[in-house]
């Protein structure tokens, strides 16, 4: 399993598109910012058949230190949590059932996001 980096998307997608590494590095980098703003002020992030990045609460606990057995109290935090979409889900499952039997599909299929009234056509 291979570590897949910002650069190497970078570098794909600048190929993919003809888009300068340069710009598309900024449209990945706004991309990701945004998605941080948004988490950042509590909100909820939906990509239609992709998947949902949103906060969840934990509250605080007693946890066990398992070397020392000594009870330990844990505060409560925030976790960013991403629930997979049933396209995404399907997709990577089909890629890996591939790769186990040596065949090369395509990893995503175009996601149609459902009208949200913009019209950037």
């Amino acid at each position: 399993m291979a570590t897949i980096t910002k650069k190497e998307l970078v570098n794909r997608i600048s190929a993919k598109t003809g888009q300068t590494k340069i710009i598309t590095k900024d449209i990945i980098q706004m991309f990701l910012e945004e998605i941080v703003t948004e988490l950042g002020g509590g909100n909820r992030l939906e990509f239609r058949e992709f998947g949902v990045f949103e906060i969840k609460h934990r509250a605080a606990r007693l946890a066990r230190n398992p070397r020392t057995a000594e009870e330990v109290q844990v505060p409560s935090k925030s976790v960013v949590k991403f629930k997979v979409g049933r396209s995404m889900k399907d997709a990577v499952d089909r890629s890996l059932a591939a790769l186990e039997t040596g065949q090369v599909l395509p990893v995503l299929p175009d996601l149609e996001d459902e009208d949200d009234g913009d019209d950037d056509s």
